[in-house]
């Protein structure tokens, strides 16, 4: 049987640096909540996900289990781990690779989520389930492609899942829930139709790729992939120092992003900047803040920027701004920096009176962005 080539490097990809960043974020912080890539073929989309997979480090993990529980998080044990803690078992440590799971656009529900077996918990009184794609995909990548032409119902799961990280599956009064955190990575051709408004809104962050137009870039991406087809091993050894200096750095920043401090102004600057765009609700807003933090965290501080919010707005928020094509709503971001300037000058002036002194929704912002 043949092997696989090596999956072509993630810092082997020329440009497309948006996305790259975008893809960075969601690894360091998988609570962000997922990326939406949209672009035609031959842009890297699908390269860029799978590579980023081999870059992670690797986990530790529950032996034995399906779900991949993290040992140091028993808050999050999927029901079959609290069953064996419960019963005095041992739980043995294993270390390995996080999971890439490709999900295919002609899954079903019971596909994604599991299947609970009614028939045994009825006759022997005992819960058996078939863990699904959500199960593999715990504290993995979850990848989809063409999830524009997946079933609406299905996306949904999908959305709740990496919202949640928990995945219930309720049958006849029998219930089973297992830990479902996972790195969601979407990827569509808008010129094969598009998601609905709704779907939209539930990607954490969303960039649009294009072909690569600068002639020696272009170059680049020709000699790179000649040099890759033509000893894989090689080429993957001639870049091992960059992965490994990117794992380093993304391992780095997953140890600091829960002591990333933000102030009152940050909060308001998000606030204000999402207001003055008319964004709907307020899933954008808490989707900033994360990115903003795991964006310092991956340059090391532990302090959030007027650049982190910068950064992460532009992921955030091009998907949500009611514009017509999303190309308009991408050309929209060049007025963000402006924006944010005038949201400083705003506070500078006194404009801090009118948010309120208690420090509850501080409080309860923090909250939302460690759950």
């Amino acid at each position: 049987m043949s092997r696989r080539p090596p999956v072509y490097p993630f810092t082997a990809i020329v440009g497309q640096e948006r996305m790259k960043r975008a893809l960075i974020l969601n690894a360091i912080d998988m609570r962000i909540g997922g990326v939406l890539i949209r672009g035609e073929r031959g842009t890297g989309k699908s390269t860029a996900a799978r590579a980023l997979a081999v870059l992670l480090p690797e986990i530790e993990v529950i032996a034995d289990s399906p779900f991949g529980d993290d040992p140091h998080h028993p808050d999050t044990w999927s029901d079959v781990v609290r069953e064996r803690q419960s019963k005095g078992e041992e739980l043995k440590i294993e270390r390995r690779k996080i999971r890439f799971v490709d999900l295919p656009v002609s899954a079903t529900e019971d596909r994604v989520v599991g299947t609970l077996d009614i028939e045994k918990a009825i006759q022997k009184g005992e819960r058996h389930f078939d863990a699904g794609v959500l199960a593999m995909a715990n504290r993995g990548i979850l990848y989809v492609d063409e999830v524009n032409l997946l079933d609406d119902h299905v996306v949904d799961l999908l959305l709740d899942s990496a919202a949640m990280g928990v995945n219930v599956v309720e049958r006849e009064g029998i219930s089973f829930s297992h830990p479902a955190r996972f790195i969601l990575i979407g990827t569509m051709n808008p010129e094969e139709g598009d998601l609905r408004p709704q779907l939209l809104d539930r990607f954490a962050l969303s960039v649009e790729v294009h072909g690569i137009s600068d002639a020696a870039e272009r170059m680049d991406i020709l000699e790179r992939h000649i040099a890759y087809e033509a000893d894989p091993e090689s080429f993957r050894r001639a870049w091992a120092s960059e992965e490994q200096r990117l794992s380093d750095q993304i391992a780095a920043a997953r140890e600091i992003v829960d002591t990333v401090e933000y102030g009152r102004r940050d909060l308001y600057t998000i606030a204000a900047m999402t207001s003055n765009l008319h964004i709907d609700g307020h899933r954008a807003d808490l989707v900033i803040l994360k990115t903003a933090r795991a964006h310092a965290a991956y340059h090391g501080r532990t302090y959030v920027e007027n650049s982190d919010i910068l950064l992460a707005a532009e992921l955030a928020l091009p998907h949500r701004l009611k514009r017509g094509p999303f190309a308009d709503a991408q050309m929209s971001m060049t007025a963000l920096e402006e924006q944010m300037e005038q949201i400083s000058s705003e506070w500078g002036q006194g404009e801090e009176q009118t948010v309120p002194s208690e420090s509850e929704e501080e409080t309860a912002v923090k909250k939302k962005a460690n759950p």
